[in-house]
C-alpha cells in the first residue's frame, strides 16, 4: 500500500496521506511519497491546484513516533537540499542532518510549490501534521478539526517548520506552544491560522468548490501571486526565524539524548497524546 494516493479530478490534483490506520503519522516513506505525488502535480500542466488531505478518520498526528513503520535510522534520497546521508554519523550530527532534509526541507520545497495548495483538514492535525498543513497556502477545515503542538512536553520550542508566530499571533503562539492544548477548529479560524471552518459533511464539496474557482485563473498568474506573497512572508522574517528556531530544535534533541532516554525525553504516542488536554466546554466557568 501506498503511504499517500494521488488523483485528477480536471485541473484539480488530489493527494491524501494514506496510513489510516496509524493516524496517517508521518514516517519518511510518506514524506518521500508525499513530494513525489506534489514533483507530479508540478510537472503537470493541466494541474493548477493541489488539494492535500488525509485518508481515515484523521488528517494526520504527526511524526511517527512508534508505529511498526518507523524508519528513523534508515537512509534515503535527499531532494529538497544538499545535506548529506545520515544514518551513519555520531551524535546530534544524525538528527540534525535527517531533519534539514526529511522536515524542515521538504515543507519549504512544499511551500514554494508553483500551484495553489489546499489543505482539506478533518480530526487531528498535531505537531509534525502542522507543518503539513501550513506547508500549503490555504487551509480548509471541518468543524471536528482540531490543532496542537505539545512537543514542549519533550523540551523542546515546537516543530522544525517553525511557522508558529507566522500563522497566529506571537502570543497566541506562546499559549498553543506553552500549554500544549488541542486548538478547535473555530479557534484556528479566529486567529488566522484557517481560512474556512465548515461542517464535516460539507468539507470535500466546499473544498473542492473553492479549488475549481482557484482553477479557473491563469496558471502563471497563480504562480506569481504564490511567489508575491511568500516574498512579503520571507521579508517579514519566517524563513530566517525558522532557521534560527530549528537551531534550538535541535539543541533541545542533544539535551534529551544526554538527561533523558532518547532525544524526545522519553515520551511516546500515548503520553503525547494524554498530554493533550481538550478545550472546556463554551459554557464553562
Amino acid at each position: 500500500m501506498s503511504e499517500v494516493t494521488y488523483t485528477v479530478d480536471g485541473p484539480i490534483a488530489r493527494i491524501a496521506l494514506n496510513r489510516p490506520e496509524y493516524r496517517n503519522a508521518q514516517n519518511v516513506k510518506m514524506t518521500l511519497a508525499l513530494d513525489a505525488a506534489y514533483m507530479r502535480a508540478m510537472a503537470d500542466d493541466e494541474v493548477k491546484v493541489v488539494v492535500l488531505s488525509g485518508n481515515g478518520k484523521h488528517f494526520s498526528a504527526g511524526h511517527d513516533i512508534g508505529t511498526p513503520g518507523r524508519d528513523i535510522h534508515e537512509e534515503f534520497e535527499r531532494t529538497a537540499t544538499t545535506w548529506y546521508p545520515h544514518a551513519d554519523k555520531p551524535g546530534a550530527e544524525a538528527m540534525y542532518v535527517r531533519e534539514q532534509e526529511a522536515y524542515l526541507g521538504m515543507c519549504r520545497r512544499w511551500r514554494d510549490l508553483p500551484k495553489p495548495t489546499i489543505a482539506m483538514v478533518h480530526g487531528a492535525c498535531i505537531a509534525g501534521a502542522l507543518m503539513l498543513a501550513w506547508s500549503c497556502d490555504l487551509i480548509v477545515a471541518s468543524d471536528d478539526a482540531f490543532f496542537a503542538d505539545p512537543v514542549v512536553r519533550m523540551g523542546i520550542p515546537g516543530v522544525e517548520f517553525f511557522a508558529h508566530p507566522y500563522v497566529m499571533n506571537p502570543r497566541k503562539a506562546k499559549e498553543f506552544l506553552f500549554l500544549g492544548d488541542r486548538m478547535t477548529a473555530q479557534e484556528a479560524l479566529a486567529v488566522g491560522m484557517l481560512n474556512r471552518v465548515v461542517p464535516r459533511t460539507e468539507l470535500e464539496t466546499q473544498t473542492m468548490e473553492m479549488a475549481r474557482r482557484i482553477a479557473e485563473k491563469p496558471r502563471f498568474g497563480l504562480a506569481l501571486t504564490k511567489k508575491a506573497i511568500n516574498q512579503a512572508e520571507d521579508r517579514m522574517g519566517m524563513r530566517d526565524t525558522m532557521d534560527a528556531v530549528y537551531g534550538l530544535h535541535h539543541l533541545a534533541h542533544a539535551h534529551n539524548a544526554l538527561t533523558k532516554d532518547d532525544h524526545i525525553g522519553g515520551q511516546d504516542a500515548k503520553s503525547m497524546k494524554k498530554a493533550m488536554q481538550k478545550p472546556p466546554p463554551k459554557d464553562s466557568k
